[in-house]
């Protein structure tokens, strides 16, 4: 789930779509372009799927799920006797993955992470690269909380999108007029960005409509 840094806050324009009571609802992200995305916000709520495999299935060792929303992948992980630990700004998500039996704290990325320098990977499932707007300076963050020998699993936008940039808000059944900084790219974009970052895309591979890449120090 999507995450933000605010000016002296951290909040989430998400809480709205973490509720159960809005799980079947059209929740959309809009951006200041006038383009509309749906929220996948049942799949955020459901079980780790066949897709999400091509990330779990990728984790062999302690593992930092940022913006984890209500968990799925933390749970999941744990439930391999992966040590897995959910980070989100959203109260809503840390209280709902802690009730699913995962170990979560509501926190910035960008603020205090634990055993930051020795997580053996970190995922950015669900459009979290998106997180703050800037994908560098997200990929530079990752960086810092990667072991030396540490990956960074990344859902992708679809082929074709390329590096997107754009003030972002959550439409959903109560909109919120509230703007928020917010990126999208592609498994092509992400490549230059991570480089900077001193990381590089290891594979890229589709599954059931969604992008995935890892990226290697």
């Amino acid at each position: 789930m999507l995450t933000q840094r605010a000016a002296g806050a951290v909040r989430s324009p998400f809480d709205r779509a973490l509720r159960a009571d809005l799980v079947t609802e059209h929740c959309v992200l809009e951006l200041a372009g006038g383009e509309r995305i749906t929220l996948a916000v049942a799949r955020w709520h459901a079980a780790a799927d066949a897709a999400d495999e091509l990330l779990v299935g990728r984790c062999t060792g302690p593992t930092l799920d940022i913006g984890c929303g209500p968990g799925r992948l933390t749970v999941a992980l744990g439930a391999r006797g992966i040590p897995a630990l959910g980070v989100d700004v959203s109260p809503v998500a840390v209280r709902l993955t802690r009730r699913r039996g995962g170990a979560a704290l509501r926190r910035d990325v960008f603020d205090r992470i634990p055993a930051a320098g020795r997580w053996q990977h970190v995922l950015l499932a669900d459009g979290n690269i998106g997180i703050g707007g800037d994908p560098l300076a997200l990929l530079h963050r990752v960086g810092q909380l990667l072991a030396a020998e540490g990956t960074a699993l990344v859902e992708v936008a679809a082929p074709g999108t390329g590096l997107l940039r754009a003030p972002a808000r959550f439409a959903g059944p109560e909109r919120d007029a509230s703007w928020f900084p917010w990126a999208m790219l592609d498994a092509e974009a992400i490549a230059a960005p991570a480089a900077e970052a001193g990381l590089s895309v290891v594979w890229h591979e589709a599954r059931s409509g969604r992008w995935f890449v890892e990226l290697a120090r």
